[in-house]
C-alpha cells in the first residue's frame, strides 16, 4: 500500500499529537500542587504486580505439559530467572538470564 504525502503527514501528526498528549497528561491532570488522589497512588502500587502476572500468563497460556517438551524449558528459564533476581537482584540480568537460557534451551536443547 503506497500512501500519499498527505496521508503521510496526517499520520505523522496524529502519531506525534498521541505522543504529546500521552506525555504532558499526567501532569496537567496531577499538578504538583495538588495532592495525587488514593485511587492513582493504589493504582501506582499494584499495576506493575498485574502487568507482570498478565505478562506471564501470556507466555504461558501455550504450553503443553502432555506434549514434548512438557514446558520444560519454560520452566527452566523461569526457575533461572527467580534464582539471578534472588541471588544478584538486578530485574535486567534476570530477564536477560532468562531469555538467553530460553533460547538456548529452544534452539539447541528441545529441537
Amino acid at each position: 500500500m503506497t500512501l500519499t504525502i498527505q496521508q503521510s503527514l496526517i499520520i505523522i501528526a496524529a502519531v506525534t499529537l498521541g505522543t504529546i498528549l500521552t506525555r504532558f497528561l499526567p501532569f496537567l491532570l496531577f499538578p504538583d500542587n495538588k495532592e495525587t488522589p488514593k485511587y492513582i497512588l493504589y493504582l501506582g502500587k499494584v499495576l506493575p504486580f498485574a502487568a507482570i502476572g498478565l505478562l506471564i500468563v501470556y507466555c504461558l497460556k501455550n504450553v503443553s505439559a502432555l506434549s514434548t517438551p512438557y514446558g520444560i524449558p519454560e520452566a527452566l528459564a523461569i526457575a533461572c530467572i527467580v534464582l539471578l533476581h534472588l541471588t544478584k537482584n538486578s530485574t535486567l540480568l534476570s530477564i536477560g538470564g532468562g531469555t538467553i537460557i530460553y533460547m538456548a534451551l529452544v534452539q539447541f536443547v528441545f529441537v
